[in-house]
């Protein structure tokens, strides 16, 4: 099994355990809530990259363009790290069982003939 991504997500895996952790020291709600608001928090996100798309397809007429399409990159990073922080805060092993499904899907999805055009 190559282990070659897996050694480039270490340090973003360890970054994702510092701020797991920083959240943890400064949190004040019960741990069980906590996990909860940190996985609705992936639908704020969400939102905001829909608000980013909105504003650089200039798609609000009263608004007009009010993002860019970098915007929206950074928008969808916060996405993804915040799916990772949820992921860690359910459970110590986060890495491994993001590697074990990336697998997963990787091996349905990239295995699959493609499409004739």
């Amino acid at each position: 099994m190559d282990h070659t991504l897996d050694a480039t997500l270490d340090p973003i895996w360890d970054t994702v355990d510092r701020l797991n952790t920083w959240l943890d020291e400064n949190r004040t709600l019960p741990a069980q809530q906590e996990v909860l608001l940190r996985i609705l928090k992936l639908s704020e996100e969400v939102g905001e990259v829909a608000q980013a798309v909105v504003g650089a397809t200039g798609q609000n007429p009263r608004k007009g363009h009010t993002h860019t399409w970098r915007d929206v990159e950074s928008e969808l990073c916060d996405v993804v790290l915040t799916a990772m922080v949820a992921l860690r805060t359910l459970t110590p092993d986060a890495p491994e069982v993001f590697a074990a499904h990336l697998r997963k899907v990787a091996a349905r999805s990239l295995t699959l003939p493609t499409a004739h055009k």
